[in-house]
């Protein structure tokens, strides 16, 4: 079969799904149809309704669009079935149920953002950074009834550098799942729907990879400066990590305060830092007797600011206090005055 005969239906909504469908339209592929999530309220009242960008990228070149509110609706499975598509191809959507990922005959596979088994979940590049991998990568994947957890068709491996972000890491996987996608589609084709693939082994599940909610993005300074670290840049530019602000005048009230780039200083806080408990999936390697620099302690020197953590001074580089735009720490520094007397929490 060729590629032109194929008949591909493609379902995703953020913009790292964009990726694939770009290179499965640019590249020849018979895409007959899209599948995306429905169009989102946002503005202050919901008023205003926001396409996906895998809405934007299909009407732009003039392929059909469903946005169903349900998996399982009839209508919506009517429509589907109507496009006689020989294989589904999915980037970033949600689980589907098997009426639907059974219907084409050649089956439908996934692109994940991560080394399946490891990394199951809704955040795969968030939490490899926040874990400090690294090595990550994309997989292609048969969909079956559990998430995540089909029969693999093919990886390819992506390095994390020790100062990548969560942006840095997203483009450069959008960019290889798309390769993958493509590679994955012309298997298909060379084997006539009969591709080899093999089973996941759970016990090389080391991660899981839950949604990112913003209770998940409160920054800990009692884990060491590298876990928080890591922590930082595996949710920067978005959703952000947080903190507040508090003043140690226990009658003044409290700001958030997010921060998007630290550095490591190598400076110790002198012997240990006091700790607080920690989440368990933070869980951290700490003192066991807690004396020196509290925790969360701020201070500046040379126009640089620096917060202590349980083994070493963390440095603050990019910021952004409530209500403000994001800045460099060194401008932040201009209007906010002792810093010792306050602490981040």
């Amino acid at each position: 079969m060729e590629k032109k005969n194929l008949r591909i239906v493609f379902m995703g909504t953020p913009e790292f799904a964009v990726g694939s469908l770009q290179r499965l339209v640019e590249n020849g592929y018979n895409v007959v149809a899209v599948v995306t999530q429905p169009d989102k309220p946002v503005g202050r009242h919901g008023s205003v309704l926001r396409p996906s960008p895998v809405k934007e990228y299909a009407l732009a070149h003039g392929l059909p669009v469903l946005q169903p509110l349900k998996m399982k609706d009839e209508h919506f499975l009517e429509q589907l079935r109507s496009y006689n598509a020989d294989l589904q191809v999915v980037v970033a959507f949600r689980m589907l149920p098997e009426v639907v990922w059974a219907m084409p005959r050649f089956g439908t596979f996934n692109v994940h953002a991560a080394l399946l088994p490891d990394y199951r979940g809704a955040a795969p590049i968030n939490w490899a950074v926040i874990n400090g991998e690294t090595l990550t990568g994309v997989t292609t994947f048969f969909l079956d009834h559990d998430i995540d957890t089909g029969r693999i068709i093919a990886q390819r491996q992506f390095p994390i550098p020790d100062d990548a972000d969560v942006e840095y890491v997203y483009d450069g996987l959008m960019q290889l799942g798309a390769q993958l996608c493509t590679d994955t589609v012309d298997l298909v084709l060379s084997t006539d729907g009969d591709v080899p693939s093999q089973p996941q082994k759970d016990s090389d599940a080391r991660h899981a990879a839950p949604k990112i909610f913003k209770e998940t993005c409160a920054i800990d300074f009692s884990l060491t400066a590298k876990r928080i670290y890591d922590f930082v840049r595996g949710l920067s530019p978005a959703p952000g990590a947080w903190c507040l602000l508090t003043p140690r005048d226990a009658n003044a009230p409290a700001q958030v305060l997010k921060i998007y780039k630290t550095a490591k200083t190598g400076e110790s806080t002198a012997g240990g830092a006091l700790v607080s408990s920690a989440p368990d999936y933070k869980a951290a390697n700490t003192h066991d007797q807690p004396t020196g620099v509290e925790v969360g302690t701020l201070k500046a020197e040379n126009r640089r600011l620096l917060v202590a953590t349980v083994d070493e001074w963390l440095e603050i580089l990019e910021l952004q206090p409530a209500g403000k735009k994001r800045m460099a720490a060194r401008d932040y520094l201009n209007g906010f005055q002792h810093p010792e007397h306050f602490l981040l929490k």
